[in-house]
């Protein structure tokens, strides 16, 4: 068995990190690409962890054999599988026991080389936090306007392109607002798993001297983005997207309601969100004809009103936080509006030399 670091994990090719905490551990956060071979489910992690509070390590220990020991066959013949193809790197929470076990039957069983992560998962997360700073490119290009102007879809259409881009909504699995995981496969990822796409999201940037992204609040659902992420883009070059009202609501209802809106879980939901502003609007009147639209299934009304109400006004607001100016782009027309980005991009930040993924010249982003 041999141990190794964080960083020699993160810079191997053809591994794949082999996690054996429970799959509660396991789906609260891993390290990205990692696969779950447990050795104690849920429950069995709960009793061995109670045992060896009450009555101390050695009935810990002997229980925890007990559990595991029918499931070693299964558990090696899976690890044995991967070596097929890659290199399997075991870890756990602490890089400690449950880890050296697995690694110790491995070598036992007759498979050579097995390597662990020193430290486990807790030491790849300070690892990664330590690192984030360091990762985000020097100058962000912000993409500001109204909900329903087409930001994301600019965001994912310039990232096909190969523009540098961080899809911190997409991170988040969260659109950053009320409604913001509607339509969505879970309500938003905690801040572990955000913390690891967001890592992982700026290392594909290295060598890039500008990234893109949307104008979100510090906190998208759950998660929250790093002081150093949100000095850059509060500092950043700023596009301000427009678009008409018509055509916000077709784009949001296209988006939100077109292809759940004869679901019962949906209409359930959207009408438990909009119970949810009666005190946020702060006018009776507005609020009882946002409820009766939803009640009626008039979803682009529903649309309407939340983003002359609700969404454009609080939008405002936001954009005070930013230190310089807004350059408009118009948005009714995506093809048109990435074709004016591409022409600002290319105005203000020097194409990357790839021989040396070098820049031109970084000071011209202040002229």
């Amino acid at each position: 068995m041999k141990d190794i670091t964080v960083k020699e994990l993160l810079e191997m090719e053809q591994v794949v990190p082999v996690d054996v905490r429970s799959p509660g551990e396991f789906e609260e956060a891993s390290i990205p690409g990692a696969v779950n071979i447990p050795l104690f489910s849920n429950e069995e992690r709960k009793e061995v962890g109670t045992l060896y509070k009450q009555r101390g390590t050695q009935e810990a220990k002997w229980r925890a054999m007990e559990i595991v020991s029918p499931k070693l066959p299964e558990i090696l013949g899976s690890v044995k599988k991967i070596t097929e193809e890659h290199q399997p790197v075991l870890y756990c929470w602490r890089g400690g026991m449950r880890s050296a076990s697995v690694a110790s039957f491995l070598e036992f069983a007759g498979i050579d080389s097995v390597l662990r992560v020193s430290g486990g998962y807790r030491a790849y997360r300070q690892y990664i936090l330590e690192k984030i700073p360091s990762l985000i490119p020097d100058q962000a290009l912000v993409l500001h306007g109204m909900t329903g102007t087409g930001k994301t879809d600019i965001l994912v259409r310039l990232q096909e392109k190969g523009y540098p881009v961080l899809d911190l909504e997409g991170m988040a699995a969260h659109r950053g607002s009320i409604f913001g995981s509607v339509g969505l496969a879970k309500d938003g990822n905690n801040q572990k798993v955000f913390d690891s796409l967001l890592f992982e999201g700026l290392r594909k940037l290295e060598g890039s001297a500008y990234f893109i992204v949307e104008a979100e609040s510090k906190r998208i659902g759950k998660a929250g983005q790093p002081d150093a992420l949100y000095e850059k883009k509060i500092n950043g070059l700023n596009l301000y997207l427009q678009a008409s009202m018509d055509t916000r609501v077709l784009r949001i209802y296209d988006e939100y309601v077109k292809p759940n809106e004869n679901e019962q879980w949906f209409y359930d939901t959207i009408l438990e969100k909009v119970s949810l502003l009666k005190k946020r609007l702060k006018n009776d009147e507005i609020y009882y004809s946002l409820l009766e639209s939803t009640q009626n299934k008039q979803y682009q009304k529903v649309i309407r009103l939340l983003l002359e109400y609700y969404y454009d006004p609080r939008y405002q607001f936001k954009q005070n936080e930013y230190k310089n100016g807004f350059s408009d782009i118009i948005a009714d027309d995506m093809e048109s509006a990435i074709v004016e980005i591409e022409k600002y991009i290319e105005r203000y930040f020097p194409k990357i030399e790839r021989s040396g993924i070098e820049t031109e010249n970084a000071n011209s982003l202040s002229s």
